[in-house]
């Protein structure tokens, strides 16, 4: 079958299982979950404040910095999580070989740049958790989903790692057919034989002599008059 980037020719009607099914797919969609996790973790449980405090403050050592990033970082890759399951739908209707490259490229790009960031928000929040005063927090309140976001940032580094090489891979892939070949090639020039040139019908006939007529038969007849046969 005639692929390109991973795909089939353009065209193809959508099967939804072949879709759910591929490694990529699953991965964003794991990745989507686990972006819920931590920026929803945080949201909810992430800010907390003592009874003779007005202000709630994050649960990261008091450090809003701590909190901001987490959140920040979950929404983004949540959205960008939805828009690359979108071009992951419509990748087999692209025709263009150009466009499917660009496409494979910036999932190489985006996906290497998610999983640095998420391992950015795993050491700072952390850090932050690690030097995080008891006093702060004597009830102990959200602790679970601090560590659940912790925890949650570590894995995304891995399923963006993966969804980097899973793309790595379909740009090796490449276009492995003739039908998706960027620029067309006449085949005789491929094949050192060039085309010869046209000659026209009138000029084959004057180069093989002007045609002439053969002597009619009065002609013939004068000629032979002109003769006189001798006796011997």
């Amino acid at each position: 079958m005639e692929q390109a980037y991973g795909a089939g020719k353009a065209g193809g009607a959508f099967d939804p299982q072949t879709f759910l099914r591929q490694p990529h797919t699953i991965l964003r969609m794991v990745s989507w979950l686990f972006s819920i996790v931590v920026f929803g973790s945080i949201v909810n449980e992430g800010y907390i404040n003592k009874p003779n405090e007005m202000e709630e403050y994050c649960i990261y050592n008091r450090n809003q910095n701590a909190c901001n990033y987490g959140i920040t970082v979950g929404v983004l890759a949540f959205l960008s999580c939805l828009l690359y399951l979108a071009l992951d739908v419509y990748f087999p209707q692209i025709s263009s070989v150009k466009d499917r490259k660009k496409a494979v490229l910036s999932d190489i790009g985006v996906s290497g740049f998610w999983a640095f960031l998420w391992f950015v928000s795993f050491c700072f929040l952390a850090d932050q958790w690690r030097v995080s005063k008891r006093e702060d927090n004597p009830m102990n309140e959200g602790a679970d989903a601090a560590r659940a976001a912790i925890a949650f940032s570590f894995f995304s580094i891995f399923t963006w790692v993966g969804q980097a090489f899973l793309a790595f891979q379909r740009f090796q892939l490449g276009a492995d057919s003739a039908l998706f070949s960027q620029d067309y090639t006449d085949p005789s020039q491929e094949a050192g034989m060039p085309y010869a040139p046209y000659t026209n019908e009138a000029d084959t006939t004057d180069s093989m002599g002007t045609y002439q007529q053969p002597p009619s038969v009065d002609a013939f007849d004068a000629e032979t008059q002109g003769y006189q046969a001798q006796d011997y």
